[in-house]
């Protein structure tokens, strides 16, 4: 990346819905319905109650979130502005770019958080470490 990654980088998109009086199907399509390729899926299910996740940055990696069942919260920072999305339909979801700092919260009972990975798994692409991520985002200035 080159520039500075900003709160506003981070977009609601809405997914198509194929509705059937039998049940509805929303469809994903690599470099159509999402600005990356998909390499990775994973999905967080059987949050306790007052837990979160995340609460990381990534630095290539980027990731779309769906609330593939229920409803949560996810805090976005760029190291300057923070934005809190709700995400409750199954048929919307959140891309984050690498380079912002996300954590997500306020599970309902029995949610399912489907997460699009542009990576497959690596444990150097994180930032763990607040502290770090704002020493890093300050590289962009």
């Amino acid at each position: 990346m080159n520039k500075r990654p900003k709160i506003y980088d981070c977009t609601i998109i809405e997914l198509p819905r194929i509705a059937d009086r039998r049940g509805n199907i929303t469809p994903v399509y690599n470099n159509l319905h999402l600005p990356f390729a998909i390499e990775r899926v994973f999905y967080l299910y059987d949050i306790p109650a007052g837990e979160s996740r995340g609460a990381h940055a990534h630095k290539e990696c980027h990731q779309f979130l769906i609330a593939a069942s229920g409803s949560f919260e996810v805090a976005c920072d760029d190291g300057v502005n923070k934005r809190t999305f709700s995400l409750n339909r199954p048929y919307y979801g959140l891309h984050i770019p690498p380079m912002i700092w996300a954590h997500e919260m306020n599970f309902s009972s029995g949610a399912i958080c489907l997460v699009l990975t542009s990576m497959k798994y690596d444990p150097d692409d994180y930032i763990r470490d607040y502290e770090e991520f704002l020493e890093r985002i300050n590289l962009f200035i």
